[in-house]
């Protein structure tokens, strides 16, 4: 068991900051052939989540360079005016990048939204098309942000993949199935034995004694505890739950699906949440961005 500090704790915040880093050259050349990556973002409603994510987005956008314009539309927008802007947007052609930004209210289809963002444009990797290529090992897709960004933590980390037997908690569009499909291919960094463990999984706790590295992503606040972990696996902690806190002003506090002050000193290797997946994801999007303007001029 390993001694409880921070030597095996993941650092998100500084690999997000190193593919900045990588990121701004690539930018800096597509200035010198007069091309600005460009991303739109479309927000339907208040929610309060979605726009402080859309708002950090934003601000990485502008940090390394990219242009950005956010689009902000009523609750009450009906599914065929929102595809009527995106349409307007598929067809702008100083924007590289469309995202709409997750959840959407009831009325209004996310397939069909997904569907509708042109392929080359999909930086969030869930058109059908972009997902399909996924499936089949086709590198020339775009991938989902945040099942992206755990990969590049798991290799910029040293965490060795092939023939690894992988936990992946949550069977989501978003995450979960993503995340096997990458961890299964056959190449680098990938190769490894993957299970999906969801809320029909008899005995997850068995599922999870027997990995070399688990990903949370079933959110559920702290569900991943100390006897579900054996002794130097790897944890990575995608769960973003909201929990009260009387200490905090809102009255709660953001976790992940990791309890992570009992897990930590057990793990090999484990990301902190916040400051783990989360700057990944990010990093990861403007990534896309950047290919999708790189695409579009070559």
């Amino acid at each position: 068991m390993q001694a409880n500090n921070n030597t095996n704790v993941v650092d998100g915040r500084a690999i997000a900051a190193q593919i900045q880093q990588e990121l701004a050259a690539r930018v800096a050349a597509l200035k010198q052939r007069g091309v600005i990556p460009g991303l739109a973002f479309v927000r339907v409603g208040e929610d309060p989540a979605s726009k402080v994510y859309v708002g950090r987005k934003e601000k990485a956008c502008a940090e390394l360079g990219i242009v950005s314009e956010t689009h902000i539309l009523p609750e009450k927008t009906s599914e065929a005016e929102l595809l009527a802007l995106i349409g307007k947007l598929n067809s702008t052609s100083h924007l590289h990048g469309i995202l709409v930004q997750a959840p959407l209210p009831k009325q209004i289809r996310e397939s069909v939204v997904f569907s509708t963002v042109l392929p080359t444009k999909d930086v969030d990797g869930f058109h059908p098309v972009n997902v399909g290529k996924l499936m089949l090992g086709d590198g020339s897709g775009f991938k989902p942000c945040t099942p992206a960004g755990v990969m590049e933590l798991l290799a910029r980390s040293g965490v060795k993949t092939d023939g690894a037997e992988v936990v992946v908690l949550g069977r989501g569009n978003i995450v979960g199935k993503p995340m096997a499909a990458m961890l299964c291919q056959k190449g680098k960094n990938a190769n490894a034995t993957v299970t999906i463990c969801h809320s029909a999984t008899r005995d997850i706790k068995e599922h999870c004694r027997r990995a070399d590295i688990i990903i949370a992503a079933i959110g559920v606040a702290h569900f991943v505890k100390a006897d579900m972990v054996k002794p130097g696996a790897i944890i990575m902690d995608v769960g973003v739950n909201r929990i009260p806190d009387a200490s905090s002003k809102t009255g709660t506090k953001l976790v992940g699906d990791v309890d992570f002050a009992n897990v930590q000193p057990i793990a090999g290797k484990i990301t902190p949440n916040p400051g783990g997946v989360g700057p990944m994801t990010i990093a990861m999007l403007l990534q896309n961005t950047v290919r999708a303007a790189e695409i579009a001029v070559s």
